[in-house]
């Protein structure tokens, strides 16, 4: 049964195509209530509105705090127009029912958004009488349409003008309204519980914003969508900005996000080679570009079609050496006119920009989270640093101070390989990675088949302790000279054994990187 509108409470923070809207609504003969800045708005522009407090009685009081917070105007949303009792009962107490609610809510996000913002103007910025004639409105949805977005306007008045708002409109109407007042509630709580609440709270708010709906996920056979959360800082994935190149893939975004996780992590020019959400190269060098062709050239083969990630503006010789290979994306925090041009030659390679600068200093650490069939797993986002003062030096021969800054390089590296991983570096280049086996002597003697070059003299980063002493044999085969790892086997002694055997120097970290 469609509804027809007689009576439509307006009260908007939001004003995009308002005016214009309720004078759609004026000419289809619907009597408009209104509030505070609306009501002001639409009386300006010659509309005839009435105020919520001739409706109530009431004035608005507590500077707008409370405003249609009444029964006049809750009973006119809530009475069940099919209950001759619910009927009743309002024209009993003289309440009118209201067919229609236009309500968006005050800018919470946006408050919170601002560099100068403080608690008070938080809390002001809670809404408080418009989720609850959201809810109202969106409970009784088979009697009252409920709008929540400008974007909504136009598919109401259409079929307004048909005869009347049709059920399955009404419901989707209801269901998007719930949506809102859901998300904006996240929002609050998370706000809140980070201000407010030490550990994990007992139910966990996720606040969401859909960025774009992708053209499938993992396979064709899979629809999928991306989802940002509006509070995070820093450079991320969903703040990029895209100037070049077909729609992303649900693919791309993780790639991009593992690399751009990888770059955060250097300060010196630095280039990541992805795919499949593990690093085929990686380099650090003085100039973007000798990182770039040295990151690239670790492992060309795995590099067709990679995801590529630069923390240093992408210029014309970075540019033409990229457009010499094929590549699904370019990460950098920017692109010169010049290099947009080379790159834009390739119709499909995806340009992101950043905007903002690519290192340590820029990473905000956020709790990670992954959903599991009728779960969601979440942890923190907690580095421990290892530099020279947390290395424990446990064999016979120390390492040189060209190793220790190579096993530093390759411990960073190895944080981000999927495990379990095993990665073999010279200087501030990886040479060899081993990844995602699930034996660790496996991933080292991939590690050496991957290689590019030959192994003799680098070190190796394990990311979690080696179980045997099979896998320190494995690296001497590849002509390894030292090691970093956590340490912690009940066999430490005789992986220890092993690496004085082969008069390699060992390190323990004492923290463990794995990544499933």
């Amino acid at each position: 049964m469609a509804v027809t509108v007689k009576k439509a409470l307006i009260s908007v923070s939001d004003k995009t195509g308002i005016v214009d809207f309720a004078k759609d609504l004026c000419s289809l003969g619907v009597e408009i209530i209104s509030t505070g800045g609306t009501y002001k708005l639409l009386k300006e522009n010659g509309i005839n509105v009435i105020e919520v407090s001739e409706v109530t009685g009431f004035p608005e009081m507590l500077d707008g705090r409370v405003k249609t917070l009444h029964p006049m105007i809750h009973g006119g949303l809530l009475a069940r127009r099919d209950l001759p009792e619910h009927m009743g009962a309002i024209a009993d107490k003289g309440i009118s029912p209201i067919d229609m609610v236009v309500v968006n809510l005050y800018p919470f996000k946006q408050t919170v958004l601002k560099d100068d913002t403080d608690l008070e103007n938080i809390v002001e910025n809670i809404d408080i009488g418009g989720p609850s004639m959201i809810r109202a409105a969106a409970k009784n949805y088979k009697s009252v349409a409920v709008i929540t977005s400008p974007e909504q306007y136009a598919p109401v008045l259409e079929q307004m003008r048909d005869g009347g708002i049709q059920e399955d409109l009404l419901s989707r109407l209801m269901a998007e309204a719930f949506i809102v007042t859901a998300n904006y509630d996240n929002m609050i709580a998370n706000q809140m519980s980070k201000r407010f609440l030490q550990g994990f709270p007992v139910s966990f708010p996720v606040p969401t914003e859909k960025v774009m709906d992708l053209r499938y996920g993992e396979n064709p056979n899979q629809k999928a969508a991306f989802y940002a959360d509006p509070f995070t800082k820093g450079p991320t994935v969903s703040k990029m900005e895209q100037l070049h190149g077909k729609e992303l893939s649900y693919n791309n975004i993780l790639d991009m996000d593992k690399a751009l996780d990888i770059c955060m992590d250097f300060e010196k020019p630095t280039a990541v080679v992805m795919k499949h959400t593990n690093p085929c190269g990686l380099a650090s060098a003085s100039t973007i570009y000798e990182a770039f062709v040295t990151a690239y050239n670790v492992d060309p083969l795995s590099a067709f079609g990679c995801v590529i990630c630069i923390n240093r503006p992408c210029e014309v010789d970075v540019a033409q050496e990229i457009s010499q290979h094929f590549v699904e994306v370019v990460v950098a925090p920017e692109f010169s006119p010049e290099a947009i041009e080379i790159l834009c030659r390739k119709k499909n390679i995806r340009l992101m920009r950043t905007g903002t600068p690519i290192g340590p200093s820029e990473r905000v650490r956020e709790y990670k989270m992954k959903k599991v069939q009728g779960g969601l797993l979440v942890q923190t986002d907690e580095d421990v640093v290892v530099d020279r003062n947390r290395l424990q030096v446990i064999t016979k021969r120390a390492p040189t101070e060209e190793e220790i800054d190579a096993m530093l390089f390759a411990w960073k590296l190895a944080k981000h390989v999927t495990s379990n991983c095993v990665v073999y570096v010279k200087g501030e280049r990886a040479v060899g990675i081993g990844a995602g086996q699930m034996s660790r002597v496996d991933s080292a003697k991939i590690a050496t088949m991957k290689a590019n070059e030959p192994t003799e003299g680098c070190v190796m980063a394990s990311d979690a302790f080696f179980p045997f002493r099979d896998g320190v044999d494995e690296a001497a085969k590849a002509g390894v000279t030292a090691i970093i790892q956590p340490g912690g086997s009940i066999r430490d002694q005789e992986v220890i054994d092993a690496a004085n055997e082969h008069n390699m120097a060992m390190v323990f970290t004492g923290c463990r990187v794995f990544r499933h």
